[in-house]
């Protein structure tokens, strides 16, 4: 299990996170709604160890991962797909993939796992020579959700998968996340789309400016009156 405990981030003297509580349960998809700027991102970075916390603890079974270096992150098995895809463009799809295991060394390994997101992403093999600059939105997420998995994670991380991208993608982006959760990969997902990531989600948690204010199943969020009114479009009756 994945769990953060009392996690505080603050950039100069603006307070991001102020003390969150967040429990990812190995093999669920757990979900992270909330408004631009709530710390949702932050959340994402502090556990991946892009950004430093000011207090607070993340362990994952057990294991202390605050504070350590990234490449010590990825090699205890969680990775991230960052939010507006961040492929290498200069590079082909298949060097994509090959970026995303460059901690591992077993060679017939990388090529087993090259073949496994061929199989999850069939238009990524069709393109695999294509310089990943040229793909299109969906495609280029595709790859970043491919380049992710390469690394083996028992965790994967995804910030905002469906950002500008067209419904019919949205779609099939969600049954992708669903499949890989299916082969044994727990998801913590962050995503603008809510009532997706509720639908999608084992639990669910609300961030607001920095706090968590509600947990519960995807399920019970969904049904919300308060959350429906602020996070769904929908008004009160």
């Amino acid at each position: 299990m994945l769990k953060i405990e009392n996690l505080q981030v603050a950039y100069g003297g603006i307070q991001a996170l102020r003390g969150i509580d967040l429990e990812v349960p190995d093999g669920k998809i757990v979900t992270l709604i909330g408004a631009n700027g709530a710390g949702k991102s932050t959340t994402l970075r502090t556990i991946s160890g892009l950004v430093k916390a000011t207090a607070g603890s993340i362990t994952y079974d057990g294991t202390e991962l605050l504070g350590k270096p990234i490449n010590q992150i990825l090699a205890a098995g969680i990775a991230q797909v960052p939010e507006g895809r961040r492929v290498f463009a200069n590079l082909t799809v298949l060097e994509n993939l090959k970026a995303g295991a460059y901690l591992r060394k077993d060679k017939d390994g990388i090529e087993k796992d090259i073949k496994w997101v061929y199989e999850l992403f069939p238009r990524l093999e069709e393109r695999s020579w294509q310089l990943s600059g040229t793909l299109s939105g969906g495609e280029q997420q595709m790859l970043a959700v491919g380049r992710g998995l390469m690394s083996r994670p028992k965790v994967l991380m995804m910030d905002e998968p469906s950002l500008g991208l067209a419904p019919l993608v949205v779609q099939g982006i969600f049954e992708i996340i669903r499949e890989i959760n299916r082969q044994g990969v727990t998801i913590l997902l962050i995503e603008q789309n809510a009532n997706m990531a509720l639908k999608t989600a084992d639990l669910a948690y609300v961030l607001e400016t920095g706090r968590i204010t509600m947990k519960g199943t995807g399920a019970e969020l969904l049904a919300d009156e308060s959350v429906k009114e602020a996070y769904l479009g929908k008004k009160r009756k």
